[in-house]
């Protein structure tokens, strides 16, 4: 698996703080560029409290951070921590690939075995008991 400075309790916390659409939106938003929570909470049908809590998710799994500048609660997200999601989906991605890989020259090899033991005639095989 991929290393990584963090847990492996942190990494269940960043997925579990993305699977959340709302979450992944206030990532992919402060990304972009840092807005205070009240920025946030405007572009949500939902209570500044709510948005606050999401935040507040986001935090913990370390996918954003927040700073005070005078009243305001400003969020960044971090894009190093993406990265570190990024590199687990791409080990995930390889893993798969391999064994479907695998899959198709097992598939292969069996029908070149079937193709072997074929009459060459033109007659079907015999059926099978």
């Amino acid at each position: 698996m991929v290393v990584y400075e963090g847990s492996e309790e942190q990494t269940n916390r960043i997925f579990r703080a993305l699977a959340d659409p709302t979450r992944r939106d206030i990532v992919r938003r402060t990304v972009s560029g840092e807005a205070s929570v009240s920025e946030l909470a405007a572009a949500y049908d939902m209570s500044f409290a709510a948005v606050q809590k999401h935040v507040a998710v986001l935090e913990a799994a370390g996918l954003v951070a927040k700073e005070q500048r005078g009243r305001e609660r400003i969020v960044r997200g971090r894009p190093e921590v993406l990265r570190h999601v990024h590199a687990v989906l791409d080990e995930l991605e390889l893993l798969w690939r391999t064994r479907m890989q695998q899959l198709d020259d097992l598939f292969a090899q069996e029908a070149e075995a079937d193709a072997a033991t074929r009459p060459h005639d033109g007659t079907p095989p015999p059926p099978v008991p």
